[in-house]
């Protein structure tokens, strides 16, 4: 369960916040709860049947179809997927200061759309592809040349722009249709962050089993055709779903308000610290207790004689609040931790690119039937759902009566644990990937695919721990006015771990005079790769343990959670139900 601590207005309709498509105070009794959330979640499940549709395979049609390296298709993947969450930032900023969560997710899906429409005539059109290789050529086949590529990466950057944007703002649109001052719906919107993560892993299951086989039996033009209009549906369910939605207004990216601080700070650096940090702007009014960490920020709100004089105390441009400083300190502090969980998602790579390749170089047949190579990694997304079920039902009960905390375990626990099974999944694939290569090169012999199970099933339990525990500790831990920025940090952790493959993998390459990481993995040593990624993965840990024992965690208002889940669903049942048929008993129920 992701415990959030999602603390907005006492009353969003009371106050204005919360409004309905029209922009008058939402009606609980017609808006919000689990209709709208669930024809929001589509919008996440269309966005992962996309990109994981494309990611888990395309490596294959780029060493396959368009005869490129091995490592540049690998940082092909690699670089797309890292780009699709760097832009994530972007799609927060616009939907905090401009678009709004709902706007943002129509406008870039209608851009995703697009890309995977793109994708489908990059791959079907014949001109885009260089000729099959001929069989006497003995491996020397000609590269796809920039015009073909051209609109290849055109697609999947125009793909990473709109997943990207959807990806910044399902999650944070889901939650505003619960209201988190009313008890009952607090808790509902805990489940939904559960919810959010299942629709995530049943897109990805989906699109690793149907849509890669469709992609390799039928042809690609139909997989990410269907991809295509996946998405268009799940705009279209978003934009019928519009009377049904509560909205939040954009109150400007708390982006904006960091940048001020740092800049302030730097322009007061010659200033004195003030005798009392009680003569600092509004101290005696911050929402946050003042504290010494990173004092140096502290200058950003110090009034000095012109701004006291000149009653420029309310101009953000000339002084910030303690409030401001201190929430900036608050997101400068989750840094550590943020740098230290890069390295897991650079492990996660690569079940996207090496994994599958390996897939190709094993037996997949199963009696007549021939597995496609990205259909290996539906072993990764079972794990994923397994051990996020038995989390929940297992271990976070097991933890809370081992710890007395009524999370079970801490978020940054979690990390911790998915962290070491990151290390464990690249060691079970380095002694793999040692016997497939063995077995091929001694005895030309192919040993079976199902061998990588260990790896895709450990990455996948990990992930199972790592995600869950990013996401819950960067939403919790983030100041209240920078949780969707906070989310945009998260994702950054995802982002930066695919860059940082890319990274490896061009250094590995030219280190090791291409010997470690050839097209034909029997001729290389993919193997010490794995290795080297589980020893980075070991010093990668210590260093989080030293972090994780100095971060001390926010006070959370938990007091609510203690209810069962029974109760929870027996409410949104009744709600659900009095809502069809009598909208007004249903309001005067939840009054």
């Amino acid at each position: 369960m992701v415990l959030v601590d999602n603390h907005k207005e006492k009353d969003g309709s009371a106050n204005g916040t919360l409004v309905d498509f029209r922009g008058n105070p939402v009606d609980k009794s017609r808006t919000g709860g689990w209709l709208g959330a669930g024809l929001i979640l589509g919008s996440e499940l269309s966005e992962r049947i996309c990109v994981m549709g494309l990611s888990m395979n395309l490596v294959t049609y780029l060493v396959g179809d368009l005869h490129l390296p091995s490592s540049d298709s690998a940082n092909i993947v690699t670089n797309f997927m890292g780009t699709l969450n760097l832009l994530a930032l972007l799609g927060g900023f616009l939907a905090d200061a401009k678009l709004g969560r709902y706007g943002t997710i129509a406008i870039f899906g209608s851009i995703a759309a697009v890309g995977v429409t793109l994708l489908t005539l990059a791959t079907s059109i014949p001109s885009m592809k260089p000729p099959v290789c001929d069989s006497r050529s003995k491996g020397h086949c000609i590269e796809a040349s920039g015009q073909q590529l051209a609109l290849l990466f055109a697609a999947l950057y125009t793909i990473a722009l709109g997943c990207g944007g959807i990806k910044s703002s399902v999650s944070g649109f889901g939650s505003d249709q619960f209201d988190s001052s009313n008890p009952k719906e607090n808790k509902a919107m805990i489940y939904f962050f559960n919810r959010f993560y299942f629709c995530i892993s049943l897109g990805s299951l989906f699109a690793v089993t149907v849509l890669v086989y469709i992609q390799d039996n039928v042809g690609r033009g139909w997989g990410y055709g269907i991809s295509a209009g996946t998405m268009v549906i799940a705009v279209a369910v978003l934009l019928g779903g519009t009377s049904l939605y509560r909205f939040k207004k954009p109150e400007g990216s708390p982006l904006t308000i960091i940048w001020r601080v740092l800049i302030l700070a730097w322009r007061k650096r010659k200033l004195s610290y003030p005798s009392d940090p009680g003569f600092l702007n509004e101290y005696h009014n911050a929402k946050v207790p003042h504290t010494k960490m990173l004092r140096c920020f502290d200058k950003a709100a110090i009034l000095d004689e012109y701004t006291a004089a000149n009653e420029n105390r309310n101009n953000p441009w000339i002084v910030s609040t303690v409030t401001q400083v201190e929430e900036v300190k608050m997101v400068l502090k989750l840094i550590p931790i943020w740098s230290t969980c890069i390295l897991f998602w650079t492990v996660y790579s690569q079940m996207n690119t090496f994994s599958i390749e390996q897939a190709t170089f094993m037996n997949r047949q199963v009696g007549k039937f021939g597995i496609p190579a990205g259909s290996c990694s539906v072993f990764l997304f079972i794990s994923i759902l397994l051990f996020t079920s038995i989390n929940e039902r297992v271990t976070v009960p097991i933890a809370r009566k081992i710890t007395g905390n009524r999370q079970g375990l801490t978020s940054l626990q979690r990390v911790g644990i998915g962290l070491i099974l990151s290390v464990a999944g690249m060691i079970a694939a380095a002694i793999v990937e040692k016997q497939r290569r063995e077995n091929a090169v001694k005895h030309n012999y192919s040993i079976r695919a199902f061998w990588l199970i260990p790896q895709f099933f450990i990455v996948g339990a990990g992930e199972a721990f790592a995600y869950v525990g990013q996401l819950e500790f960067f939403i919790r831990e983030a100041p209240e006015g920078m949780k969707s920025m906070s989310t945009g940090l998260f994702l950054t952790t995802l982002s930066m771990g695919f860059f940082i493959s890319s990274l490896l993998v061009s250094l590995v390459h030219k280190v090791t005079n291409a010997s470690w990481l050839k097209n034909n993995l029997n001729n290389g040593r993919l193997d010490y790769f794995y290795w080297m990624l589980a020893v980075l993965g070991i010093i990668n840990y210590l260093v989080f343990l030293v972090f994780s024992m100095r971060h001390q965690y926010k006070v959370q208002n938990l007091s609510g959670l203690e209810d069962s889940e029974e109760e929870l669903k027996n409410w949104t049942d009744t709600t659900v139900d009095n809502t069809k048929k009598n909208p007004d008993a249903a309001e005067k129920q939840e009054v």
